[in-house]
């Protein structure tokens, strides 16, 4: 068994054969979004359902070119569409492709509670195992970016996958083969990280965005899907993208203390009833225990 193989489970948890072992792509990946190219043409969007055989989902129309309101089980790529008010009192077109983060520490694997329905792979893509899935839906809990979502037919979750069935043939994702414009790239993690950074200076520099920024939250220890942002100090304008995502402090609650705390109680009933079984014996039915 190679070292990946064995790595890919220690991370995941799952005991048995995993999905993406021997992968070829062993160091951490990222894809890399330039807010400040995209041109919300929506190709990628196409693309990932094309890839990944989903069915096109009634659109929903709101005064915007939005698709969408948010993603689906059955939508894992969207762009979002926001008008924003400059300081000067022009307004601005933030457009921002939404999808899941693919969290160093992600939240959702954190309060699943079903033993390899959700892995993460050495190269830090998290991967949703539908067989293994029960359907609880503490993962859409889990989540700062309300990114998993139910299928109400299949009674499973689902999301994006970074493409992890390509990344692991040693092709970059479908939605990266499909913009135009260089919107999007793909790579390590420390060069996506580099270019990211390169790019923001260069906005700062050149094209007068004083506060252009990498997006790469520590809260949650970085993700695999970094942006580039015309104001970092403001990413809440670019469709809600949170300021600081953390894991939520019930998940921590209920997967650490709480747990431990359970399995306590459950380990001092089972001793409470042997115990009660040596001192005073079995428990007889009232006439039973009335007989000479």
């Amino acid at each position: 068994m190679s070292q990946a193989t064995l790595e890919i489970r220690r991370i995941s948890g799952h005991a048995g054969s995993v999905p993406g072992a021997g992968l070829r792509r062993e160091f951490e990946v990222c894809k890399l979004i330039d807010t400040t190219t995209c041109i919300g043409c929506k190709a990628c969007e196409v693309a990932c359902l094309e890839w990944n055989g989903l069915t096109f989902s009634e659109t929903t129309f709101n005064n915007s070119y939005q698709t969408m309101p948010e993603t689906q089980w059955n939508y894992w790529n969207l762009i979002k569409f926001n008008e924003h008010e400059r300081d000067d009192g022009t307004l601005q077109l933030l457009m921002r492709k939404d999808q899941c983060m693919h969290c160093e520490e992600p939240g959702c694997l954190a309060a699943c509670p079903a033993d390899g329905a959700i892995v993460q792979y050495v190269n830090g893509i998290v991967d949703f195992q539908q067989d293994h899935c029960i359907g609880c839906g503490y993962c859409m809990t889990g989540c700062p970016f309300n990114i998993p979502k139910f299928s109400p037919t299949a009674r499973k979750v689902f999301k994006c996958t970074l493409c992890v069935d390509r990344v692991t043939q040693g092709l970059e994702p479908a939605c990266i083969k499909s913009c135009p414009t260089g919107c999007l790239h793909f790579g390590t993690k420390p060069e996506m990280k580099a270019l990211a950074e390169t790019r923001a200076a260069q906005l700062r520099q050149e094209s007068g965005f004083a506060h252009a920024g990498v997006y790469d939250p520590a809260g949650i220890a970085g993700t695999h899907v970094i942006y580039v942002l015309h104001d970092a100090t403001n990413p809440e304008a670019y469709g809600g993208l949170p300021n600081d995502p953390r894991i939520p402090w019930t998940v921590k609650l209920w997967k650490t203390p709480l747990k431990w705390i359970g399995n306590l109680a459950i380990v001092a009933g089972l001793v409470g009833v042997v115990g009660h079984y040596l001192r005073f014996g079995p428990k007889l039915p009232p006439e039973e225990e009335e007989r000479p």
